[in-house]
C-alpha cells in the first residue's frame, strides 16, 4: 500500500482495549498514514501512545477534532459515536463506527467485508460495524448461505470477558483468585445490565449479556437476530439467540444449528467453508482437532470446527465457530473497511 495516497485517520477511543487493537492493526498493516491523531475522553487526553517511531499524545474528542480527518475509526461507546460521527461526516470524514449506535439505521451500511463488502458504496459518512458474535457468525456462514440459502439459524454463544472491557478481565482474574484461596468473592462488575445485581464470572457461565427486553431476549441477543438480517439483506432468515458470558478473557466460541433450503454433500460444506475469505477450518475429530479460544486468541481468522450434518433434518448443519472478539470482532473487521476505503482512492 506505500504508492498509494496517504490518508487523515482519527482513531476515538485510542486508550480502550478495541482501541488499542486498532492502533496496532494500523501500524502493523502499514495502513497509509499522513497524520495520526488519538482521540479519547477527557481523562485519558494527555496520555502518550507509541505509533511506529513516534509517541502520539492522546487528545480529548470534541466536534473540532476531525478537521481535515479522512478516516475515523470510533469505538468510544455509543454516545460519544451519536455525538460525533455525524458531525465529523457532515464535514466530510469518513466514519467507521465500532458501537451499536448506527447500525440498525436504515442508511448506515452494516459491513463485514467478507460478507457484503459492496455495501460499503452506499454510505453517507458513517459505516457500521456490526456486533462481534454476529461478525464470526455471518463470516463462516455466507458461503452457504450463497450456495444453498438459509432458512434458520439457532446461536448460543460462550463469550469472552474482555467483551465487557478491561474492568471485567480484571474482575474474572481476581474473582478466580479469590475462589481459590478459599476467600469470599464480591463481584461488581457483570452481568452489565439495567439493575444492580452482580454475579461472579469465574467459574461460571452467565446466561445474560447487555440488558433483558421486554421480549425476555437480552440486548445482545436481539443485535445477532437483527444484525444477521441486515448483513445477508435477508427477513426471511429465522434467528433465534442465547448469548452467555463465560470465564475465558479473549474469543468468542459459538454453536451454531443452521437450517439450509437445499439439498448438500458434506465434502462441499467443507470445501466451501475451508476456501471463504478469512475462514480456517479446523475439524478433524479423530485427531480432536477443532477451534479453541485460546488458540484463536490473537488472530485475526474466524475458526470453524465441529461440522456436522443433523440427525433430525439432513437440510441441517450443527458447527462451532471461534474468533478473537477483540480482532475480527471488532479492529480487525474496522481496519478491514479502512482499508477497502483506502484502495477505492488510490
Amino acid at each position: 500500500m506505500s504508492n498509494q495516497k496517504k490518508f487523515n485517520v482519527a482513531v476515538v477511543g485510542a486508550t480502550g482495549a478495541v482501541g488499542e487493537q486498532i492502533i496496532r492493526l494500523l501500524e502493523t498493516r502499514d495502513f497509509p498514514i499522513n497524520e495520526l491523531k488519538l482521540l479519547s475522553s477527557p481523562r485519558s487526553a494527555g496520555t502518550k501512545i507509541k505509533f511506529k517511531d513516534k509517541e502520539v499524545t492522546v487528545e480529548a474528542a470534541t466536534a473540532q477534532s476531525f478537521e481535515g480527518v479522512d478516516i475515523a475509526l470510533f469505538s468510544a461507546g455509543g454516545d460519544v459515536s451519536k455525538e460525533l460521527a455525524p458531525l465529523a461526516a457532515a464535514g466530510g470524514t469518513v466514519c467507521i463506527d465500532n458501537t451499536s449506535a448506527f447500525r440498525m439505521d436504515p442508511n448506515t451500511p452494516l459491513v463485514v467485508p467478507e460478507v457484503n463488502i459492496d455495501a460499503i458504496q452506499e454510505h453517507k459518512g458513517i459505516i457500521a460495524n456490526p456486533n462481534c458474535s454476529t461478525i464470526q457468525m455471518v463470516a463462516a456462514l455466507k458461503p452457504l448461505y450463497d450456495r444453498y440459502g438459509i432458512s434458520k439459524i439457532i446461536v448460543s454463544t460462550y463469550q469472552a470477558v474482555s467483551g465487557s472491557g478491561s474492568k471485567a478481565i480484571d474482575e474474572m482474574l481476581r474473582q478466580s483468585r479469590e475462589v481459590l484461596a478459599g476467600n469470599p468473592v464480591n463481584p461488581d462488575i457483570l452481568p452489565v445490565g439495567s439493575l444492580p445485581v452482580k454475579h461472579q464470572i469465574a467459574f461460571n457461565a452467565i446466561p445474560q449479556i447487555d440488558k433483558f427486553l421486554d421480549n425476555g431476549f437480552t440486548n445482545e441477543e436481539m443485535k445477532m437476530i437483527n444484525e444477521t438480517k441486515k448483513i445477508m439483506q435477508d427477513e426471511s432468515i429465522q434467528v433465534t439467540a442465547t448469548c452467555v458470558r463465560i470465564p475465558v478473557v479473549y474469543g468468542h466460541s459459538e454453536s451454531v444449528y443452521v437450517e439450509l433450503k437445499e439439498d448438500f454433500e458434506m465434502e462441499e460444506v467443507l470445501r466451501l467453508i475451508a476456501d471463504a475469505p478469512g475462514i480456517v477450518l479446523q475439524d478433524n475429530p479423530q485427531e480432536q482437532q477443532y477451534p479453541l479460544a485460546t488458540d484463536a486468541a490473537g488472530k485475526l481468522e474466524t475458526f470453524v470446527g465441529r461440522v456436522r450434518r443433523d440427525l433430525n433434518n439432513t437440510r441441517a448443519l450443527n458447527m462451532w465457530i471461534v474468533s478473537d472478539n477483540l480482532l475480527k470482532g471488532a479492529a480487525w473487521n474496522a481496519v478491514q473497511i479502512a482499508e477497502h476505503i483506502a484502495q477505492e482512492q488510490k
